[in-house]
């Protein structure tokens, strides 16, 4: 059975109305070229950081079971939803993503590794857990977890077939590119996104912040990659929606039918206890 999916690339920030709206015209937009699975950015709801040079304010937070995420669900209806967002729970903040339908939450993920300065303004994460969906096994993280190979193939060894990445992943910060197509931190975002769909042989929705934000520039590059690391479908470094459909069992069916990068492990091999466990 096919999978129609989507990632986005666009625009969040601290007008959480305007952000619900631009949430809604995307689903509403998914909805009609028939997607079921829509991935939006971190930040989607409240935005992401002004700066990471640790004085920026945090996005406004609420909790998971509180009123905005519930406001996501409705709007999410009959499609499986991921978003970023800001949680508060037991009076921290972390960087978190939500994955729900019409029916309420059927996972969330924590940031677990934080870049720059973001540990000034959010909670660290402690786990990568795979969940059930309509649309599969889906496991989630989010932005600079994905330059950690671990975390990646945590998911996979825990089932997931398709891996959320939701990113607010700005430009390089010094000597940046006038071209943002040529930037080095954008094709670091990209060579990540390709590299993990192929070592895990899974596919790979990578959505993310476009536009500008304070004084971060998101490259955008919103893509769906399958199993052998080949790119479906991609925004480029502008606003915009990749969609891709493909039979997401027999894609991982056939990508690991000769070489299985899962089963053809040798954890004894790894060196240390921790690398043996993933």
């Amino acid at each position: 059975m096919t999978l129609r999916m989507a990632a986005v690339a666009a625009n969040f920030d601290r007008d959480l109305n305007g952000d619900f709206a631009r949430v809604a015209t995307l689903i509403e937009q998914a909805r009609a070229a028939g997607v079921k699975l829509l991935a939006l950015p971190e930040g989607a709801l409240g935005g992401y950081l002004l700066s990471l040079d640790g004085t920026a304010e945090p996005p406004p937070a609420f909790t998971v079971d509180g009123p905005e995420i519930a406001r996501l669900a409705k709007l999410a209806g009959d499609l499986v939803v991921t978003a970023g967002y800001a949680e508060a729970d037991g009076g921290l903040i972390y960087n978190s993503a939500v994955c729900v339908t019409g029916d309420g939450v059927l996972g969330h993920h924590r940031k677990v590794h934080q870049p720059l300065h973001e540990d000034e303004h959010f909670a660290a994460g402690d786990r990568f857990e795979a969940f059930d969906t309509p649309v599969g096994r889906l496991g989630l993280m989010i932005c600079y977890d994905k330059a950690f190979p671990e975390a990646a193939r945590t998911l996979a060894l825990d089932g997931a077939e398709i891996i959320v990445c939701l990113s607010a992943w700005p430009g390089a910060r010094t000597n940046p590119d006038p071209d943002l197509a040529k930037d080095r931190w954008k094709r670091r975002f990209d060579l990540f996104d390709r590299a993990r769909a192929l070592e895990n042989q899974v596919v790979w929705l990578s959505a993310n912040q476009s536009g500008t934000f304070g004084s971060l520039r998101f490259v955008a590059s919103a893509k769906v990659v399958d199993p052998g690391g080949e790119i479906l479908a991609e925004t480029g470094v502008i606003e915009g929606m990749a969609i891709a459909e493909l039979d997401v069992e027999q894609a991982l069916e056939l990508a690991r039918r000769s070489m299985g990068h899962l089963r053809d492990r040798r954890p004894e091999t790894y060196g240390t206890s921790e690398l043996a466990t993933v």
